[in-house]
């Protein structure tokens, strides 16, 4: 499950390029110097901000895995939990590959602008 801490940097990440969207579709040319880099931001930048979403799927995925390994092994370990986790694991995943699949589409139409 993505935590409340990681859904606001995804939030503000979706913010900003939003900010950049209507800057672009104003004609605004945004310049290399203008560009923000991880150490003019207050709190993670990009690059981390989704390591950070991708490392919390992968756990909540190997959670969702010993759960399993743990019910099947006839651990007593309630059959509603292991669903539960195999389902919060599956819908992280399913929301990364969303997301995955928006920021393909943004980067394909930003190469695809006239220059």
């Amino acid at each position: 499950m993505v935590s409340p801490v990681h859904l606001n940097n995804v939030e503000s990440v979706l913010s900003q390029i939003r900010q950049y969207q209507v800057q672009a579709s104003q004609g605004v040319n945004i310049s290399p110097s203008e560009r923000v880099d991880g150490s003019t931001v207050n709190g993670p930048g990009f690059a981390d901000a989704v390591k950070g979403a991708l490392n919390e799927v992968n756990a909540s995925q190997m959670t969702s895995k010993a759960a399993r390994a743990a019910y099947e092994q006839g651990q007593d370990i309630p059959l509603t939990d292991v669903v539960m986790k195999m389902q919060k694991s599956s819908l992280a995943f399913e929301a990364t590959l969303q997301i995955r699949n928006k920021v393909l589409k943004a980067y394909e139409d930003v190469m695809n602008m006239p220059v």
